[in-house]
């Protein structure tokens, strides 16, 4: 199933332009007579410093009419035969399927496979797709190119090979663990996110690696285009429980810009600290509900995520970030009520660089939507030191999909933010005049321990450009933690930036709950 959202929609559109020429030949010439052409990182890596010293081509080949005038229901009836899926002469292992074009995705992609190091272009061909109801009066040219493509795995159950990733429109991916059902989605690179310069760079060529018999592991590499800058991209995906890819990436600017690394886009649209947004059934409506942020000090950050009601960037500044990742805590299905989206099995991604990034920061834009179709949320790292014109940058890191996060804030984590403007849930105790009421509750680390005698536990809570009026703490035996109640003011206007957590003597039991608030 295409599973199509706001920003994936936007990427499709601006992200436009001519299609590259494959590979394939010019590594075979370019390799001496006798010795055996071996396709890699440093071929792609080349390809995007030529592309980036070249005018940057805006405008897409015109694509036939009968796929251009596609809508959306008739384009999700163009399905790839499972029957015709590449790699299915190797057992246990990967298959491979391509995304027609058409409808929003009108940008041409080249597909290599690469066998014995020598990478060959996947052909159009009419007969690798099932048309539905779509009747086409003429027959479609063989150079088309494909729209992006898809890896099926056996990562549920060893019989069935279930979507584990897919390249879908600009440079969006996305990929899952066991048991998970696609959520949010990667991106290759952002530029000026959030702003009015924003462009969407996108992949232009893929190529796949030809995987071994029964391994879980497979490569990809692909070559970013686009007017801000060029890259070239390695993808070592391994499947799993928790699924993995590392990620190793070269960037090329063409101009000066924002450049966000290793971004990653979500939904929020309602939870139970921001209910603005209201549905008939289901009280929470998000692919990922915070934001965490692991810093050099090793503190770790969590900032819930809100559907503000204007465009609100927040910045998180390290000098050596360790990892962030944008997270869906909550697994309870009553906290959503979907049977059919299962919000409660949308997986998390946790980025966590390799090798040293340096001095920036994590940047959150969260954007206002009305409905669940819109993604509005971005996360991605920034560098202090502007990426400059025509010098390659290079870096880095692994992305993680999962549902549980034991190692991820080993102590307490905060499990529920509650915004309650008047008074504490099941409280008589009103609000200090001019205050804002919050509770959250932590749970996990060592937190049940003190459920029994909770006054050993010590509220550490401050708000920049605000004060915390007063706070307390009680057992919540629910969730073998403790629910904290904290008062905050601050003058119309400005915001707060409130910071809570929990101590027990010199021992830190809980990760840092971090929020802005404005009167």
């Amino acid at each position: 199933m295409i599973d199509i959202t706001r920003r994936r929609l936007l990427g499709a559109m601006v992200a436009a332009g001519a299609q590259a020429a494959p590979l394939g030949r010019a590594v075979a010439q370019s390799v001496p007579n006798g010795q055996q052409p071996r396709f890699g990182l440093e071929d792609v890596t080349r390809r995007a410093r030529e592309l980036a010293g070249a005018p940057f081509e805006a405008a897409p080949p015109q694509l036939p009419d009968e796929l251009a005038k596609l809508d959306f229901d008739s384009f999700r009836d163009l399905r790839f035969r499972p029957e015709k899926a590449l790699f299915s002469n190797i057992p246990g292992s990967f298959r491979l399927h391509t995304f027609h074009l058409g409808f929003l995705y009108k940008r041409p992609v080249t597909v290599n496979t690469i066998r014995d190091g020598i990478p060959t272009p996947i052909p159009y061909s009419a007969s690798l797709f099932d048309y539905g109801r779509n009747k086409f009066e003429k027959t479609l040219p063989i150079n088309i190119g494909f729209a992006g493509f898809r890896l099926h795995f056996p990562l549920n159950d060893p019989h069935v090979h279930d979507e584990v990733i897919s390249f879908l429109g600009a440079s969006y991916f996305r990929f899952l663990g066991r048991g998970q059902r696609y959520g949010l989605s990667a991106r290759g690179l952002c530029v000026d996110c959030g702003d009015n310069t924003e462009v969407f760079p996108f992949f232009r060529e893929f190529w796949i690696e030809t995987p071994q018999p029964g391994s879980n592991r497979i490569t990809i590499y692909a070559l970013l285009d686009g007017e801000a800058a060029t890259g070239a991209y390695r993808f070592d995906l391994a499947t799993g429980q928790d699924s993995t890819i590392d990620v190793q990436a070269t960037i090329f600017p063409r101009r000066k810009g924002k450049f966000g690394l290793a971004p990653l886009t979500s939904m929020y649209l309602t939870g139970e600290n921001d209910r603005r947004m209201r549905d008939g059934f289901r009280t929470e409506l998000h692919d990922s509900d915070g934001l965490l942020v692991h810093g050099d000090s090793k503190e770790w950050l969590w900032r819930p995520l809100a559907n503000a009601p204007i465009a609100r960037l927040t910045t998180f500044s390290d000098p050596n970030i360790r990892g962030f990742g944008l997270m869906q805590r909550d697994r309870n299905f009553e906290a959503y009520q979907d049977i059919d989206l299962a919000y409660e099995r949308r997986p998390s991604y946790f980025i966590e660089p390799q090798g040293a990034w340096g001095e920036g920061a994590v940047e959150l834009l969260e954007l206002p939507t009305l409905d669940e179709t819109n993604d509005n949320i971005v996360a991605a790292f920034v560098g202090a030191q502007p990426l400059e014109i025509g010098k390659p940058f290079s870096y880095a890191y692994r992305i993680t999909s999962l549902l549980d996060q034991p190692r991820l804030s080993p102590n307490g984590r905060a499990v529920n933010t509650f915004d309650t403007p008047a008074r504490a849930l099941g409280s008589g105790e009103s609000t200090a005049p001019g205050a804002h009421r919050f509770l959250v509750d932590f749970a996990g680390g060592d937190l049940a321990y003190y459920v029994n005698d909770p006054s050993q536990v010590e509220v550490v809570a401050s708000a920049a450009n605000g004060s915390v009026i007063r706070s307390s703490v009680a057992a919540n035996p629910h969730i073998d933690g403790i629910r904290v109640m904290f008062d905050v003011a601050a003058k119309s206007g400005q915001t707060a930036d409130v910071r809570v957590f929990l101590k027990a003597g010199p021992l830190t039991l809980t990760e840092t709950w971090t929020y802005p608030w404005t009167p």
